[in-house]
């Protein structure tokens, strides 16, 4: 019978033998998050990114950590919307139509998931996942690994129109109706909490909670790299080598990386390095835009303006407002109308804040990766036994990104994911 330092030698050895070499592709808040999970399980991790990992769509979202937003964006009555605003580029969804088969694929998809049936089946799956999320951007913050800006004020969903206030109502009988809590406050009360603001009233969410996305990237970068995850950036993914179907060699436009796992997290650009592997994923980049404004506001809570679209957030020294969703392609053209409009957008509401044109000339964007059914893809290729996914979160990312990580990391890891995988499946749509 062996005795008790046995017993531990072959544990340890048990558990050494589950440890793997992992390459992230994506320096993302998708990937950033799946580096810090998998590296806490002890496993080596390699974070590759065509950038230097300082500017795109994590950087410049509104950073909200929102269970508010349960109904995807395939429900009913986008298409028919999307028609009439196809051809007005300061339209709060624009697409810009193109003749190119996989967004024709993608656009037939999102059609077809454009039900009631759809959100009712999607609705508790989104809000599951991003309350899991929220919880463990939560518990990171109370760990106290790094310091970054995390608050739990809630989200106003603010209205001026009875026509918006029927809207937000709908949303929020299907939001309540997955456990939230939801408080539909009078035009007296909201300018109590919010005296700039403009508005009939406004549907406040309780769970909802927001951040600083420049800053906490900043920070997980640095810490990271503290706990030895590896960086390789400016350098793109070219090839993959394969054996059977097992995914052995990674070639970059630099070097070539041998590993054993290896996470797809590259956002929009996801369905380009998929096709190198012959794996197809419906996604395409939705362009938003924010701008920032580094004074004073006076506006305390963060807030959807519902006849607007555009979203406010009170961050760390500074308040952002942003919005749209292009459906254009991969570019990071700014549009000088659509940056333009979220600013009258601003001014609709708060008319006390101008936001002036040095403001909007600073304006960025990013491309947030949309799949067609309003479900991200997490989890393993059938195709591939060591590839798996992590994008398609379109305006979600920010506040899904841990859980997805998480699960990504209990992959890995070869645990049991915390929640089912099986509506996230990358190939879903073949």
């Amino acid at each position: 019978m062996p005795d008790g330092g046995q017993i531990v030698k072959e544990i340890f050895k048990l558990n050494y033998n589950k440890l793997k070499s992992v390459i992230i592709i994506g320096g993302g808040i998708i990937g950033l998050c799946s580096a810090y999970y998998l590296a806490k399980e002890g496993h080596k991790v390699i974070v590759i990114d065509q950038s230097d990992i300082s500017s795109g769509a994590s950087f410049v979202n509104a950073g909200y950590i929102s269970p508010s937003h349960v109904i995807p964006l395939s429900s009913p009555g986008m298409v028919a919307s999307g028609f009439k605003m196809m051809f007005n580029q300061a339209s709060p969804f624009y697409f810009k139509p193109r003749l190119d088969l996989d967004l024709f694929k993608w656009a037939w998809n999102f059609n077809k998931s454009a039900t009631q049936k759809h959100v009712n089946y999607a609705s508790p799956i989104i809000k599951e996942l991003t309350v899991f999320s929220r919880d463990l951007f939560q518990e990171m913050k109370n760990s106290g690994v790094f310091d970054f800006h995390f608050e739990r004020k809630g989200l106003l969903m603010a209205y001026q129109t009875s026509k918006f206030e029927e809207k937000e109502a709908y949303i929020a009988d299907v939001a309540r109706a997955q456990g939230l809590d939801v408080k539909q406050i009078d035009k007296a009360k909201l300018k109590e909490m919010e005296p700039e603001i403009k508005a009939e009233g406004a549907f406040y969410y309780l769970d909802d909670a927001h951040s600083t996305p420049d800053d906490f990237m900043k920070k997980m970068h640095h810490y990271l790299q503290l706990k030895g995850v590896q960086f390789y950036m400016d350098e793109k993914v070219l090839d993959f080598e394969r054996n059977a179907n097992t995914v052995t060699h990674l070639i970059t436009d630099k070097q070539r990386h041998q590993f054993d796992e290896i996470i797809i997290a590259a956002g929009s650009w996801s369905p380009i390095i998929a096709k190198k592997l012959g794996i197809q994923i419906l996604v395409q980049a939705g362009k938003g835009y924010r701008i920032n404004l580094n004074r004073p506001t006076g506006i305390n809570y963060p807030a959807i303006l519902a006849e607007r679209n555009t979203a406010v957030s009170p961050m760390n020294g500074f308040t952002r407002f942003g919005g749209t969703m292009e459906i254009g392609g991969i570019n990071a053209t700014i549009n000088k109308i659509r940056v333009k409009q979220i600013a009258e957008n601003a001014k609709a509401f708060y008319p006390n804040i101008t936001i002036t044109a040095e403001e909007m000339e600073l304006a960025a964007c990013g491309l947030r990766p949309v799949s067609p059914d309003g479900l991200p893809y997490i989890g393993r290729s059938k195709k591939h036994s060591n590839v798996s996914f992590a994008t398609g979160h379109a305006m979600m990312g920010w506040s899904q990104a841990h859980g997805t990580a998480k699960l990504i990391s209990e992959i890995i890891s070869e645990k049991t994911p915390s929640l089912n995988l099986e509506p996230f499946s990358a190939e879903r749509f073949n």
